[in-house]
């Protein structure tokens, strides 16, 4: 699963181009994002033409009883998205981009002691995770402004990667996202792009990362293993 993300990159104006978001779009650096806080995506209008987004993670179907439910659904397994209720409308008709620029993963090392890494593109330079998002709102209260809410596909990890964590994030390739956000294209192709990726790399961090109130720009600084952990985690 992805627990925790990072959207670091000190320059908002690199983001925003990156993603076509416009120079109203606000961009906050953030180290830690965690389920249930508000982070930045790309979704598309009624006419599916791609709008800068503020959604809250964990996703909440619209025909949900209680948004609690949100705390089940950060993420969805790609492979079988399609056939679970709460998946299988956004991901046909609402899917967006989550935009990123690392993940976070621990990797147990025995006992309660576990090393977290941070994964992150070569260079660090911001991506997409494939997303699906939802509008909700208590039934009969149409008056209530609706809760927009997403959730992060995910895959079987990559080789180097699965030593960590048997499953990561889809990180869509730049190329890839036009046609992920667009709801005309075919299933088929929805489901080539659902693909581990293998341009990552792993940055070994500290513990602090574990600590949702913890966002600063230590949680991301590289740590030196000791030689015992080292030789386990290689």
């Amino acid at each position: 699963m992805c627990g925790r993300y990072s959207l670091a990159t000190p320059n908002p104006g690199v983001i925003r181009e990156r993603f076509a978001l416009g120079p109203d779009t606000p961009v906050e650096r953030r180290f830690n994002i965690a389920p249930g806080q508000d982070a930045l995506a790309v979704t598309t209008d009624r006419e599916g033409a791609p709008r800068p987004d503020t959604l809250r993670w964990g996703l909440v179907p619209y025909w949900a009883d209680d948004p609690k439910i949100a705390w089940r659904m950060i993420n969805a397994r790609s492979e079988t998205a399609a056939e679970r209720p709460a998946f299988r409308d956004p991901l046909a008709k609402r899917r967006c981009l989550v935009i990123a620029d690392g993940f976070f993963e621990w990797q147990p090392l025995g006992g309660k002691l576990k090393q977290p890494w941070w994964i992150t593109r070569p260079g660090h330079e911001p991506f997409a995770f494939a997303g699906l998002w939802a509008s909700w709102r208590p039934k009969g209260r149409d008056d209530v402004e609706a809760l927009r809410t997403f959730t992060i596909l995910t895959t079987a990890a990559t080789p180097a990667l699965a030593e960590v964590h048997d499953r990561m994030p889809v990180l869509l390739a730049p190329q890839a996202e036009a046609a992920w956000l667009d709801p005309a294209t075919p299933a088929s192709v929805i489901a080539e792009l659902l693909a581990p990726s293998p341009d990552v790399v792993r940055v070994p961090v500290g513990p602090g990362v574990s600590d949702p109130a913890n966002d600063t720009p230590g949680l991301i600084a590289p740590i030196e293993l000791a030689p015992a952990a080292a030789t386990t985690l290689f």
